[in-house]
């Protein structure tokens, strides 16, 4: 790394980390006020505590860094400009994108740093915060988190309705479970009933416990019944649902990683688009969003830098209204994929796709000293 790049970095980094204690400070204060209540009440101690908030710790950097970095860079840049080291770096003979080229290399590396969070870490810490909360409320019942009760099922492909009294998420066994068989018609064929299910994952065989099963009629009329209420088990082959099918459909996609998500849209074939329309649309934010990071620099570096005293706080202002815009519509695009308006791989990446072009113009317009009021049709 040449002397330059190390001087741009030093000026950029000491900020970044002002800019993301500061942010992280102030997201502890807040969050501390409004659950210091519950953990107190809990009995929490200081482990618990620590790890309340280490579980939040990777969703606040999600958060946090794309801000601290529109910040430090808008500080760096101005900074440096302002004591006309830019212009005396570019007198060198040095381009524009040059001297940026280390800023550059920091938001691809906070993007991927992102981009591993937004993998797994992140989608989970708020299910792990409300999880904390529960056990602390209510110690003796910290297995009831994760449960789902009358839990309905339908699988389109098969024509079987399951209607399952109580199950835990990740889970094999059911409990107090009802399958209904029906025709393409609706028509009711064969019901299992059963006070335990266990699914074997290797086999793919469920074993119901305590029940019966009933052949019926196109009518209604009982032909045939197979009672094991008492004692004894019916080991049934062939059906290809399991728990993870079952409960897939019925877990929030903001809180799945992408692996999860990945399982429910391949284990859901037969779900009709629109319900899948948010799963997709999350998926692919979770590659898309990460990458505001990059996008930030191309926007904030160009805007930042001012060859005269003249339009700093113009180009600071268009920084934050961009970025406000940029996360404005993110939110509009997520949820017109969601709600399946539009597709959802364009729905994830338009947004950053639009300001990372919008970057690259800015970047052009400052890089050959062409003024930014000219995009707007001003000759001044």
């Amino acid at each position: 790394m040449k002397l330059l790049d190390r001087y741009v970095l030093r000026n950029f980094l000491e900020p970044l980390l002002l800019c993301f204690g500061g942010f992280l400070g102030l997201w502890l204060i807040y969050d501390f006020s409004a659950n210091s209540g519950d953990l107190f009440k809990g009995g929490a101690s200081l482990k618990q505590i620590g790890v309340f908030y280490l579980y939040q710790l990777p969703q606040i950097l999600m958060i946090s860094l794309p801000a601290g970095i529109l910040l430090a860079l808008l500080f760096c840049c101005y900074k440096m400009s302002r004591s006309n080291e830019i212009i005396s770096i570019l007198t060198a003979g040095r381009s524009l994108p040059r001297i940026l080229l280390p800023l550059f290399g920091v938001g691809v590396l906070a993007s991927l740093l992102c981009l591993g969070l937004n993998y797994e870490w992140a989608p989970r810490a708020d299910a792990a915060k409300k999880a904390l909360l529960e056990e602390l409320k209510d110690p003796a019942h910290t297995k009831r988190y994760g449960q789902l009760k009358g839990h309905l099922f339908r699988d389109r492909t098969t024509d079987r309705t399951w209607f399952i009294r109580k199950m835990t998420i990740d889970s094999p066994i059911l409990e107090g479970l009802l399958v209904l068989q029906q025709d393409k018609s609706g028509i009711i064929q064969r019901k299992w009933y059963a006070n335990r299910a266990i699914h074997d994952p290797v086999t793919g065989r469920w074993t119901l416990q305590r029940g019966m099963i009933i052949d019926v009629s196109p009518e209604g009329e009982v032909l045939k019944v197979d009672n094991f209420e008492e004692q004894g088990q019916r080991v049934i082959e062939g059906w290809t649902e399991s728990p993870r099918r079952i409960v897939a459909a019925n877990l929030d996609p903001q809180q799945l990683t992408v692996p999860e998500l990945q399982e429910t849209i391949e284990l859901n074939p037969d779900l009709p688009e629109a319900q899948l329309a948010q799963y997709k649309t999350i998926l692919g934010d979770r590659w898309a969003f990460p990458w505001g990071c990059l996008v930030v620099v191309f926007i904030a570096a160009p805007l930042g830098i001012v060859y005269s005293r003249r339009g700093s706080l113009s180009g600071t202002g268009l920084a934050f209204l961009f970025f406000f815009l940029m996360m404005i519509g993110r939110n509009l695009c997520l949820a017109l994929g969601k709600g399946g308006r539009i597709a959802p791989e364009l729905a994830a990446w338009l947004p950053q796709a639009s300001f990372m072009s919008l970057g690259l113009i800015l970047l052009w317009f400052k890089a050959g000293n062409r003024s930014l009021s000219t995009l707007f049709g001003s000759k001044r």
